[in-house]
């Protein structure tokens, strides 16, 4: 499916140069304000309070954030839980102030506005468990990249996984140093939007590299920065319908979701727009910088000399 064809190719690899320093820069940007300011962890990494109440009739979700954020507390996690009339509670750990007092003081502003409240259960999150959580997430996280880097290295070949996995590996430290340097809250939900994310952007480098492979068994006359332009300006309908799409998805989660899914959207929106940007100026380009020749991707075919006739389909686009 096609909203539009180009008939000439965009000379994408003319300035790739230009943009991996672009990219270079802001990857060292990331890493220099994850460094130095670190993430902001929620309550599931820190350790804190997690309580449970029930509203004898639909909870008014903002309306308990503002009391909550009332009392002093900074980050709270506000959400339903179950039905309407449960409300979940996430406190940070406070110093010199035991769980059991967060909680009570918790309570107490909640039944000033509103009687009825009842208090279902509390529980005190540890630092350990938070440990194990952010423990377990590099583990997924490098899970991920192994399998990535796996599949692409057998489908295609090494030097389009190496280059997959730098362009992955953009997208990742960029919505982290967005985070880190913003202060943005980083919880379970914006770990599993970056997890995502690496699959999403890499999603795009194959469509990308499958046309790629095409391409040189198709024209055997042009040359690797061709054959990659052509590539690249053939797949962009799809992937304008493809992003568009789900990027309008991700946006109405963005503004419409509330403070429960703003940041696992934003997280997404900010992960789709490099990942569109990685696939063709950090993963091509790569590809094309490590020497991505036709005789690394069509094995068993004989190799073609200078004295083949020339290609009738050169600068044709797919």
């Amino acid at each position: 499916m096609e909203f539009f064809k180009i008939r000439r190719d965009i000379p994408f690899m003319r300035h790739a140069l230009v943009f991996n320093i672009i990219s270079l820069v802001t990857f060292l940007a990331a890493v220099y304000f994850l460094g130095t300011q670190g993430l902001h962890l929620s309550v599931e990494f820190t350790g804190g309070t997690v309580m449970e109440v029930t509203y004898p009739q639909p909870a008014q979700v903002e309306q308990v954030r503002g009391t909550v954020a009332a009392l002093g507390f900074s980050d709270v996690q506000v959400q339903n839980f179950g039905t309407a009339r449960d409300i979940i509670i996430r406190l940070p750990a406070q110093k010199g102030v035991s769980s059991a007092q967060q909680s009570e003081k918790v309570l107490a502003a909640l039944r000033a506005g509103d009687p009825a409240v009842s208090l279902k259960r509390t529980e005190f999150v540890g630092p350990q468990v938070g440990e194990e959580l952010a423990t377990d997430g590099l583990k997924a996280l490098a899970m991920v990249v192994v399998g990535i880097m796996l599949y692409l290295a057998v489908r295609f070949e090494w030097k389009f996984a190496v280059a997959a996995i730098i362009a992955n590996l953009h997208d990742v430290v960029i919505i982290l140093g967005f985070f880190a340097f913003f202060q943005w809250e980083f919880s379970l939900s914006v770990l599993a939007a970056v997890l995502a994310v690496l699959g999403y952007s890499v999603n795009e480098s194959v469509v990308i590299f499958d046309r790629i492979r095409e391409n040189f068994r198709r024209y055997r006359k042009m040359t690797t920065m061709q054959i990659i332009d052509n590539a690249i300006t053939s797949t962009i309908s799809r992937t304008i319908i493809t992003h568009g799409c789900t990027q309008a998805m991700v946006l109405s989660m963005l503004l419409f979701g509330g403070a429960t899914l703003h940041y696992f959207a934003l997280a997404l929106t900010i992960g789709i727009l490099f990942g569109i940007y990685s696939s063709v100026f950090v993963a091509a380009a790569i590809a094309m910088w490590l020497g991505i020749k036709r005789e690394d991707l069509v094995k068993g075919e004989r190799k073609r000399g200078e004295n083949d006739p020339a290609d009738p389909n050169a600068g044709a686009v797919v």
